[in-house]
């Protein structure tokens, strides 16, 4: 059933997705780094992957056919990223601006693919919520937490342009303003916000200077752990792993 909008609402994951019980790999943003990726999955661990799988990185469309058969074989699940977001949209037909590393990928992906991901894209969650075994709790976006993700499911995904909680999840915090490189500036002022006892697993920017996974704790308590190390775009794909 389709949302008033057009949008696949009713299929999209719930944020209580994850199982309980079962430790966890959480994986960075893959950006075409299918050899990466194969490792990463290759896990008797559920895995949570934060979005961003496709553009920049060599294969795209072997990095997108892991994915799905992940889904599929119940191993795992992946959150839609602002890369994945804009595919979908692409593959929906919609009328977007295709920048170099879209069209990359887009030539990679024959017919069976295309209309495969473009369903499971579709159906995948926003942000994910978990109460780990030891009580504290998780939450998991691609590329910013908000308070309203708390208590709120994602609200339905729109055809066009994403706003409020929706850019948020994913996009993170922006000012407004552009950076010299031309991307928009960002910035971590949401970290500030998440709950004590609460940590954020996100992907989207990459805030590490020494190829590991960075951490940061904000004035609430609360830690956000950023996952994007670079892959496809000259660094590594980075995971950590959690227990149930």
């Amino acid at each position: 059933m389709m949302a008033p909008d057009g949008s696949h609402a009713a299929g999209r994951l719930p944020p209580s997705l994850v199982p309980d019980g079962i430790p966890l790999r959480v994986v960075g943003d893959v950006h075409g780094d299918a050899r990466a990726f194969a490792l990463a999955v290759a896990t008797d661990r559920f895995v949570i992957q934060l979005g961003d799988i496709v553009d920049y990185g060599p294969d795209s469309a072997e990095a997108l056919r892991l994915a799905l058969r992940m889904v599929e074989e119940g191993r795992g699940i992946f959150l839609l990223g602002n890369h994945d977001h804009k595919l979908r949209r692409a593959l929906g037909g919609r009328n977007i601006r295709v920048g170099p590393e879209l069209a990359v990928t887009l030539r990679q992906l024959d017919p069976g693919l295309r209309h495969q991901a473009a369903g499971v894209i579709d159906r995948a969650p926003v942000w994910l919520r978990q109460r780990a075994a030891d009580g504290s709790a998780r939450m998991f976006v691609h590329g910013g937490f908000h308070t309203d993700m708390l208590g709120h499911d994602p609200p339905p995904m729109p055809g066009g342009k994403v706003q409020g909680v929706l850019a948020r999840a994913l996009y993170g915090q922006t000012t407004g303003r552009l950076q010299p490189d031309g991307y928009p500036e960002r910035v971590l002022h949401w970290v500030d916000h998440i709950p004590a006892g609460m940590t954020v697993y996100v992907g989207h920017d990459r805030r590490s200077n020494d190829g590991r996974p960075y951490l940061r704790t904000g004035r609430g308590g609360g830690t956000a752990v950023f996952l994007d190390t670079g892959a496809g775009k000259g660094g590594h794909l980075s995971w950590i792993d959690l227990p149930a």
